[in-house]
């Protein structure tokens, strides 16, 4: 894993805090699971989810190189400086905002161009929802990301902020997988909460193609991709892939 400092934060950094915190949340939601004696983890779910996330790992650390590259490369061609521009509170709050909400563009293309759903269906495919469930990476994502976050440098920030605050943004999106955490209240109008991410996961006819957003749902608010849990979520395909095979999953969309 490269080190890129902002403000003296490394992702590494980020991802020592964050990763136990993950790890706790996996233990407080089998815990809650074990009380209410439901099952929200299957077995065969979630080493289909580990054999996923493998493939994720060994893209992302072959591409890992190639992606900053691409940033660095893009961002001689900035518009803005907004380093310059801005104080470092604000600098981060612009990072965070501008990566959500190309985040959003990358994941609403993910569902709705055929050859991104290819990619990206297999962390759709379980019909659980845990905090497991977040590892289920696609193996081709690292990869096919590139082209729309090498976007952001040109509008001025700087590929190491891109690194270290998108780590801190990845990490969020681990939170919004689980069902132990009810509806927020207002909450719910400004972020991704659990409740918010349970309908992205739908398969009910209203909750399909919506709430695409990473940390901001007030960007889906805006753009008219919102839609809020109302009635039980049912999870995973239009048509269920039953099998928890990695390879299968990743190939799935591509034999259709």
């Amino acid at each position: 894993m490269e080190t890129r400092s902002f403000l003296g934060v490394t992702n590494e950094m980020v991802y020592l805090i964050g990763l136990p915190t993950v790890f706790a949340l996996i233990a407080i939601e089998v815990l809650v699971m074990t009380l209410k004696r439901a099952r929200y983890y299957q077995l065969d779910d979630t080493l289909g989810t580990l054999g996923m996330l493998a493939g994720n790992a060994v893209m992302g650390a072959v591409t890992k190189s190639f992606f900053f590259g691409c940033l660095a490369f893009a961002y001689q061609y900035r518009i803005f400086d907004l380093q310059a521009a801005l104080p470092p509170w604000l600098l981060c709050l612009a990072a965070l905002f501008l990566i959500d909400l190309m985040f959003y563009v990358w994941h609403r293309a993910s569902h709705r161009v055929r050859f991104l759903w290819a990619i990206h269906l297999s962390h759709h495919s379980s019909e659980e929802m845990n905090f497991a469930v977040a590892f289920r990476q696609p193996v081709l994502a690292p990869l096919f990301k590139i082209p729309f976050f090498s976007v952001l440098p040109v509008l001025g920030l700087d590929p190491t902020i891109i690194v270290v605050v998108g780590t801190v943004s990845t990490l969020w999106g681990v939170v919004g997988h689980t069902r132990i955490v009810p509806k927020l209240g207002m909450v719910e109008w400004f972020l991704n909460t659990p409740s918010a991410h349970r309908v992205h996961h739908g398969i009910n006819p209203q909750y399909v193609d919506k709430n695409y957003a990473n940390m901001f749902i007030f960007i889906d608010r805006l753009l008219g991709t919102y839609e809020p849990e109302v009635e039980p979520v049912k999870y995973g395909l239009m048509i269920q892939a039953n099998t928890s095979n990695p390879i299968a999953l990743t190939t799935l969309e591509w034999k259709n």
